[in-house]
């Protein structure tokens, strides 16, 4: 189909009118989690044990404090008023209002939700949606997954849904729920169930409305209420006004209350024999006293109860409005389906040309998944401390976030997986916005504004990591991702939000000055951090007291605070354009990049730097007690991550700025250490057109680095760069401690530990955000080097690349990952036979945390679009700008040119000084 010009523009119109604050488009969305049991939130328990406090076995009957969940839920942007999906088979003991999965506990590797449901399409302002979830017709097996998943051991697969037989010889329903917006305030509902058994076969629909509860904790608000009139549920609430759902049958309306059971729950009277597990009662069990017949309540469900044909379907339609409406229905039909043309128009302008079916549909599930996985988090911490019967201001390190009291979390936020990860987490939506900007620019920004505004950013400076644990720390991302942002939204406009940029550099040059106080112990510019993201990568757990004493050196975190300060010098070179005062800032943090840089490469008195010139490889290394240290040669991302800190900067600011080129020039020659690194591993010689590079070590160390990374034995796996050396596999590595042994061998798929829950591996997987982050460093590398600078790829098999092609065969494999194979099957779904072959399975693509690192297979979180949403970047960023292109221009290349034809040079000035240190000026989409 071809869109009209007025098509395809509408959903850009719609953005820049929420954008601009003229309509609020982005009002209702799919804000509801999927999982809120089990969540730190919820957890009121004396030993913080949140995943038995609030289970899944209660949720059904006990009332949320801090937020709702649901199935292909949505609701306004403060979660007042909410609406999802619940079903009935006949044959299940409960109603299925929420999906079901296994606690940490539960799982062989950790919490995991088992059931099938896809994201298949969404526009950013949720104008369209669409989401299918796949509902079994016999009992679900909810005993079966938790017992025999529970009796399997770390090294044993998961026991999943499809091995329990539940879906053989199809007897499921696919339930397609779409969802389409009139205007900001009125939803057209459409849900189509096909039975695609070979019988006939009997569901029950409920479509379910309800109010979080708000109004019985301190301070609470007035009670809403939901009700019967005429042909529609009416919903009142003092702040949302009336809103009224219609429904196109005349299906009887079930209302309760969203008030906890407590007989069920705690063995005492309910205040009301309307509770939340009433509806559950009233059609699962016949109880026709569990719901209200004066219909009335806070909680309702229209109960459709349909006879669907073998291989046949039944569609409901519902509307939800703030407008009472005569007919609901004129125009249904027609707006549903302009709705889906422009999401076509809309998803045409974002996809590259020369793109084929399979990865147009790989970057468009991607990017819905990304949107769906929005959600309304609602936490104020002193009120949570306060109820938990803590002085807020006691900071009492037994409890859990007691020093975060200042916190109050109150909008939608991406999260990295609505149900296994109902929470922000802070280098995960660093990640999410370099995916969701190239959809929702403004959306994306204010992700990476919230984490730096004073409810969320610590007093000190530190940027909140998840509800676990809001002081743990995490890779420092974000001006990376707020750098990225920028770049792109000016490449797009030809005018850079100056004003965003300015205020996330003020509030991450605090969090820079914590790192700085706070993860140096001896003040020598190597750093440490703890786990930092990687959860099990090291020998020890990073984050705890080491076994031997002493604290690490980590590789890792003194590269990351490289890259920290690369972005942040970039940020304040593009500022000083139109102030200034940025360049002694700019020269600050030149300064700090190059001690760190010198650091990385010091060889200390005792001959333990992060460098072992042996191997060619960066490793942590153990400071002990009695002063002496040790390197811990494990070969993983850890000694890779120097690599991802290369950053390049045009050539202006030589021109723009001959003050900090001047003022580089006399601090390197004031500087003995300076100096000697720059003269052995650095070049003080600009690319032709006069670009910069910053970069921990010269050419030699970057040949040997890419030749380990670029070897199939060791990190190049089919699909991407592994987290671990293969190298491990019959080489594992040990350390002994006072007669215990601690050791790191590959393991390409799922851990063998319970390290950080046991739920994730950087023991051999494969995983995106760092393969992007490498990739961005080869095309910089690139970019400065330019098609003459070459290596081997793979190492040792006489083909030789240039680094643009280096970086596009990662991608490529990354991209593989999710994409039919020759065989018919996709990578990522393993070896189930139902995803290659079944024409209703084939073309829906999970989206997992990790991948296993010699097959593709995806493991962990099986919903993370999060940061694997990253594949909408790899799948289109080399169909957007060539290999000549990116060397001749790198960035520059993409800037708009203006009514004159030339290149737009007043907003910008890109290059540092006058060596390879320079700053993050990282090509265009990959800042």
């Amino acid at each position: 189909m071809v869109a009209d010009s007025g098509t395809t523009g509408a959903e850009k119109q719609r953005l820049q009118e929420a954008d601009a604050s003229r309509a609020a488009w982005r009002r209702w969305g799919p804000y509801l989690s999927e999982r809120q049991w089990g969540t730190v939130r919820e957890d009121y328990s004396p030993d913080g044990d949140a995943w038995s406090y609030f289970t899944h076995d209660q949720a059904r009957s006990r009332a949320y404090r801090w937020g709702e969940d649901g199935i292909a839920g949505i609701s306004d942007d403060k979660q007042r008023l909410c609406f999802a999906l619940a079903l009935w088979n006949g044959r299940d003991p409960i109603l299925k209002e929420r999906m079901f999965g296994l606690t940490n506990a539960e799982g062989n590797h950790g919490e995991d939700v088992k059931e099938y449901y896809f994201y298949l399409d969404s526009t950013p302002t949720h104008s369209y949606m669409k989401y299918l979830y796949k509902y079994p017709q016999g009992e679900f097996p909810y005993a079966d997954l938790v017992d025999t998943n529970k009796a399997r051991g770390r090294r044993d697969f998961e026991y999943e849904l499809l091995d329990t037989g539940i879906f053989d010889e199809d007897r499921y329903f696919d339930v397609f729920v779409e969802y389409a917006k009139t205007g900001p305030e009125d939803l057209l509902i459409e849900i189509t169930a096909h039975n695609r058994g070979p019988d006939e076969a009997t569901l029950h629909l409920l479509p379910t409305l309800w109010f979080r509860h708000t109004w019985s904790w301190a301070g609470g608000t007035a009670v809403p209420s939901l009700s019967r009139t005429g042909n529609a549920i009416r919903a009142d609430h003092e702040e949302l006004g009336p809103r009224w759902l219609y429904c196109d049958t005349d299906a009887p309306a079930l209302f309760t209350e969203n008030e906890t059971d407590n007989e069920r729950i705690f063995g005492s009277a309910n205040s009301t024999p309307y509770v939340k597990d009433g509806i559950h009662r009233h059609v699962v069990h016949g109880d026709t006293t569990a719901v209200n017949p004066a219909q009335t309540g806070t909680k309702a469900a229209v109960h459709h109860t349909l006879t669907v044909p073998a291989g046949d379907s039944a569609t409901l339609r519902l509307r939800l409005s703030d407008t009472e409406l005569t007919d609901p229905w004129a125009e249904f039909g027609a707006t549903m389906d302009m709705r889906r043309t422009e999401a076509d128009a809309f998803y045409e302008d974002v996809v590259p040309d020369g793109m084929g079916e399979d990865e147009r549909r790989l970057v468009r599930q991607a990017l819905a998944g990304m949107l769906w996985s929005k959600q309304y988090y609602y936490l104020d911490v002193e009120r949570w401390l306060a109820e938990h019967g803590v002085d807020p201001l006691a900071a009492d390190p037994g409890i859990r976030n007691s020093a975060w009291y200042h916190m109050v979390n109150d909008e939608v936020m991406s999260m990295p997986d609505a149900w296994e990860y109902p929470w922000f987490a802070a280098w995960d939506l660093a990640f999410h916005t370099l995916a969701l900007s190239m959809v929702d620019i403004g959306f994306a920004k204010g992700q990476l504004e919230l984490l730096l505004r004073r409810l969320y950013l610590h007093p000190n400076g530190q940027i909140p990591a998840y509800e676990w644990n809001f002081g743990d720390v995490n890779p420092p991302v974000h001006a990376w991702a707020v750098l990225f942002v920028y770049e792109l939204e000016k490449h797009r406009t030809g005018h850079g939000d100056r004003a965003f940029l300015e205020n996330a550099f003020q509030k991450l040059t605090k969090n820079f000055t914590w790192w700085l106080n706070r993860k140096d112990v001896d003040g020598n510019n190597v750093f440490q951090g703890g786990f930092l993201g990687l959860d099990n990568i090291g020998v020890f757990d990073r984050s705890a007291p080491l076994p031997t004493g002493g604290h690490l050196d980590q590789a890792d975190g003194t590269a990351w605070m490289a890259l920290y300060c690369q972005n942040l010098l970039d940020i304040a070179i593009e500022l000083a354009v139109e102030n200034p005062v940025y360049v002694e800032q700019a020269q600050m943090l030149f300064e700090h990049f190059a001690w760190i840089a010198v650091a990385m490469n010091r060889i200390g008195k005792d001959n333990a730097s992060l460098w072992d010139e042996e191997d060619g490889f960066f490793y942590d290394v153990l400071r002990l007690p009695d002063g002496s240290a040790t390197r811990l040669k494990v070969r993983s991302l850890v000694g890779l991550i120097p690599l991802a800190a290369t950053s390049v900067i045009g050539g202006r600011t030589d021109r723009s700025f001959p003050e900090l080129v001047e003022g580089a020039r006399e601090f390197i020659k004031r500087h003995p250490a300076v100096e000697a690194f720059v003269s052995q591993h650095a070049t003080a010689d600009p690319s032709t057109d006069g670009r910069y590079l910053f970069a921990l070590f010269g050419e030699d160390r970057l040949r040997r680095i890419l030749a380990r990374m670029l070897d199939e034995e060791e990190f190049l796996g089919p699909h991407g760069i592994r987290s671990l050396s293969r190298h491990h596999a019959d080489h594992p590595y040990h350390f002994d401690v006072n007669g215990q042994t601690y050791g790191v061998g590959y393991l390409p798929a799922e851990s063998d530990s319970g390290m950080f829950g046991g739920n994730s591996n950087w023991r051999g997987p494969v995983w995106f955000p760092i393969n992007l982050l490498l990739i961005r460093a080869l095309l910089n590398l690139h970019g400065y080097h330019g098609p003459d600078f070459t290596v081997e790829c793979p190492t040792g098999s006489g083909r030789q690349m240039n680094l643009y092609e280096v970086a596009r065969e990662i991608s490529d494999r990354l991209t593989s990952t999710f994409l039919v194979g020759e065989d018919g099957h996709r990578p990522v779904h393993g070896a189930q036979p139902k995803f290659a072959k079944d024409p209703h399975w084939k073309d829906l693509i999970l989206f997992y945390e990790y991948f296993h690192g010699d097959n593709g297979a995806g493991l962990g979180a099986s919903h993370q679009t999060g940061w694997t949403g990253l594949v909408a970047a790899t799948a289109t960023l080399f169909h957007a700008i060539s290999a000549d292109e990116w060397h001749r221009g790198g960035r520059e290349s993409l800037r708009p040119v203006d009514s004159t034809g030339s290149t737009d040079s007043t907003n910008s000035a890109n290059s540092v000084d006058d060596e390879r240190f320079t700053g993050s000026g990282e090509e265009e989409p990959l800042s």
